[in-house]
């Protein structure tokens, strides 16, 4: 789908547009990288799938590149996704230098790439090492966590810590997951694509054939969530949230729709719990799908009644975002950025407990007018905070600041 920025202009006006214009110009002749560990699953591939294009259209000259990993190595990196988010793991030194190898190695190859570029920004984890094979550097290099790190495994958070200390700046999504850094520090939620296949509007005619052809009955009420497979997902909990609520709605059905990124060693034996959890019920429908798979995600969100996202620890969640722009109230998690997303009772509910999502849902299922009501309010919230236009907005700002940060002026076009 070849989609031109002007054609956002028809969602949130000609003036956002015309402002990420005259930033781009003041960005003429640099160079921008973007480096993470893969190009499809998860929320930050999806997201630079989106950015990068549109940026090249600003006339940056950008890239994006993937670093490549052994087994181990994403073993290692899985294991601090999980221990960022608070889980005490200790890792081994093995898989430590396997980690600290594997950069290396990546850093041979895309050497005269980041040493040139005027730009870097890191995302995550996986490819933070990278700095260090770089001490003759041309540009600001930027390391950017999606990941909830409010509380972070110490002895994990001060190895990564060593590795990120000197990058000229960090991004995080919200206030909550900054940690102290001897570098300037920016705050950027992610967002959605509008206009993607993900989320544009659908007929109802071919909203029924996708959900139908997935072997759901449209005719009945659906909970849903959307995610990929992981234990920071409460998929489980989920399921048990279902059950208890279909005491009082015997009719419902439940909705497990995911895929597996191509960087997550642990999604297999999430999917097996996932299938015990769910047993024989033939009202639970566990949808294992591909990565391209943004038309099916957006009719199950359009035709589902309850959405979810009843994660433990969630960096964002991308999903939330989703199910709200689609004129849904999001039952989330009461954690990370869902915080930010669902504002208790008024686009949503935060829960913390299977239990407390079953009450939100019998309450929403029992209550059609409020749903819709909160519905109108969730759309509403996204256009103003989390669309593409202003994530964009704020890279491009982030890297004028970086390049430009001591002039007291900045003259936009």
């Amino acid at each position: 789908m070849n989609i031109k920025l002007e054609n956002y202009a028809e969602i949130v006006g000609n003036e956002v547009v015309d402002q990420l214009h005259q930033l781009a110009a003041l960005l003429k002749n640099i160079r921008v990288v973007h480096i993470n560990s893969t190009k499809q699953g998860g929320g930050v591939a999806e997201i630079l799938n989106k950015l990068v294009p549109l940026k090249k259209e600003l006339d940056i000259d950008v890239s994006w590149e993937i670093i490549e990993g052994t087994p181990d190595f994403f073993k290692c990196t899985k294991y601090f996704h999980n221990a960022l988010q608070g889980n005490n793991i200790k890792i081994s030194k093995t898989l430590l230098k396997e980690y600290e190898r594997v950069n290396e190695v990546n850093a041979e190859k895309l050497h005269d790439t980041l040493n040139d570029a005027d730009i870097v920004f890191i995302h995550d984890p996986q490819p933070a090492p990278l700095l260090q094979y770089f001490p003759n550097r041309k540009g600001k290099w930027i390391w950017r966590c999606h990941i909830d790190v409010s509380q972070p495994d110490r002895l994990t958070w001060k190895y990564i810590k060593k590795h990120i200390k000197n990058y000229d700046a960090s991004i995080f999504s919200i206030p909550a997951f900054s940690q102290v850094l001897p570098h300037i520090q920016y705050l950027i939620p992610p967002s959605i694509d509008p206009l993607s296949e993900k989320n544009i509007d659908l007929e109802e005619k071919e909203i029924e054939a996708i959900v139908s052809g997935l072997g759901i009955d449209t005719k009945r009420p659906t909970m849903l969530q959307v995610s990929r497979y992981d234990y920071f997902k409460d998929p489980v909990g989920v399921i048990k949230a279902y059950r208890l609520t279909k005491k009082f709605v015997p009719d419902l059905q439940l909705i497990l729709a995911g895929g597996e990124a191509t960087d997550d060693p642990e999604s297999q034996r999430v999917i097996s719990d996932v299938h015990e959890a769910a047993g024989k019920d033939p009202d639970i429908h566990i949808l294992l799908l591909p990565s391209d798979a943004h038309k099916s995600i957006n009719a199950l969100q359009r035709s589902s009644d309850i959405i979810l996202q009843k994660s433990i620890r969630e960096g964002f969640g991308l999903t939330v975002t989703e199910g709200m722009w689609k004129g849904k109230p999001v039952i989330g998690g009461d954690t990370g950025g869902i915080r930010i997303q669902v504002v208790n009772h008024q686009t949503g509910f935060l829960v913390r407990t299977p239990e407390g999502a079953a009450l939100r849902t019998r309450y929403l299922l029992f209550h059609r007018d409020k749903l819709n009501e909160m519905g109108k309010k969730a759309k509403s919230f996204v256009k103003e905070n989390f669309l593409l236009t202003r994530h964009l907005r704020e890279y491009l700002t982030v890297i004028v600041s970086l390049l430009h940060g001591q002039k007291e002026r900045i003259e936009l076009e």
